[in-house]
């Protein structure tokens, strides 16, 4: 009596059927219904050709500010802290001082914090704020006094006067020196070395004269790229940030769930969809693939939720042109079977336990 009891039971909970199915599960049935309390804060939104049209047509492209453009780099100006290399032809006692057989940078001369130097016969000599060659013929100049015709020569040794400073997702972070060479943002973070895996490529920036500039390198950095053409002046800052808060979840019936790194600007459904597997073809409804983008604030704003009818594999070129965002949850819902499956796979453990039991009472009453 209790064991059939027990099936009868069983029998009404699969009649009820995916209602009590364990598991997560989108019901976009009330979403738009008049009276409903998910129509005021969830919008949905097929996914379509028109959409991507649409979409593509409000589409900016990135580009490079024109006053990065327009700063072009001048001579290297000498400054404090620099120490320089100075050659008097055939006067080895002015080029080498403390001795032929002494490194190089032992007969350098570094720039005092007031700007000067100190050479022999002339005294003391202004070089902050001139070039190479402006100290050059200075020195010549003054030398002309004492020695014939001097030949003189000059060189920076070290360069230490003038910097740019580069942190964030790279192996190298620290300062940059300011050379004779111009350096470019692109030449600057090859130096610094990115760490590709954990780089946020779309929100590189860059401070100058206390003003922030965000540069996509992504989109920027291609063939006739803009970014070869900013360079780098003293005091700049460049900072390439961290994707570790620029995620997109990926859930449901796909073969490995899991939270991608937006590494770019630019990432679309298909690529998600790909980069996990691809979805269960066991478990998974074609018709239940959903992008769920949060609002700031869903007092003011619904949440959207845009679904793609992937049952057919050629509504992957439809994926492939709709673009994420960050924080964009992509989810996979379950086929009907599969959930019926999952909760049968629950009831049949809990009705061998009640048949248990009956047996059991049955056997203690013979």
């Amino acid at each position: 009596m209790i064991r059939s009891l027990s099936l009868a039971v069983l029998a009404g909970f699969a009649l009820q059927g995916c209602m009590f199915a364990p598991g997560q599960y989108l019901d976009t049935s009330e979403i738009g219904t008049e009276g409903s309390p998910e129509s005021s804060r969830v919008e949905l939104i097929p996914i379509t050709p028109k959409l991507i049209a649409q979409n593509a047509a409000t589409h900016v492209s990135s580009s490079v500010p024109a006053e990065l453009l327009a700063f072009k780099p001048e001579a290297y100006k000498i400054g404090p802290n620099d120490a320089l290399y100075i050659t008097v032809w055939d006067h080895p006692e002015l080029t080498a001082p403390s001795g032929a057989q002494q490194q190089i940078d032992a007969n350098g001369r570094v720039v005092r914090p007031d700007g000067t130097i100190y050479y022999p016969y002339i005294g003391k000599v202004d070089a902050a704020g001139k070039t190479i060659e402006e100290l050059r013929a200075n020195i010549a100049q003054r030398l002309a006094q004492y020695i014939d015709n001097p030949q003189v020569d000059l060189s920076v040794l070290r360069f230490a006067s003038q910097k740019t400073i580069v942190t964030g997702a790279v192996a190298k972070a620290g300062p940059l020196a300011i050379t004779t060479t111009p350096v470019n943002v692109i030449e600057a973070l090859g130096v610094a070395q990115i760490d590709p895996l954990n780089a946020d490529l779309s929100g590189l920036v860059l401070t100058r004269d206390d003003k922030k500039y965000v540069l996509d390198m992504d989109s920027l950095n291609s063939q006739g790229s803009q970014l070869y053409k900013v360079y780098l002046k003293d005091g700049d800052q460049l900072f390439l940030p961290y994707n570790d808060r620029k995620k997109i979840y990926v859930m449901g019936e796909v073969l490995t769930p899991q939270a991608l790194k937006f590494k770019t600007k630019r990432m679309n459904l298909a690529d998600v969809i790909g980069t996990v597997g691809g979805l269960n073809q066991t478990t998974s409804n074609g018709n239940a693939l959903y992008v769920i983008r949060g609002a700031a604030d869903l007092e003011t704003e619904p949440a959207k939720v845009f679904q793609l009818d992937a049952e057919s594999p050629t509504a992957f070129a439809i994926a492939s042109q709709f673009e994420l965002q960050p924080q964009d949850i992509v989810y996979v819902g379950p086929a009907q079977v599969t959930r019926w499956n999952r909760l049968i796979s629950q009831l049949v453990p809990s009705a061998s336990i009640v048949g248990t039991g009956a047996s059991a009472q049955s056997n203690i009453r013979d």
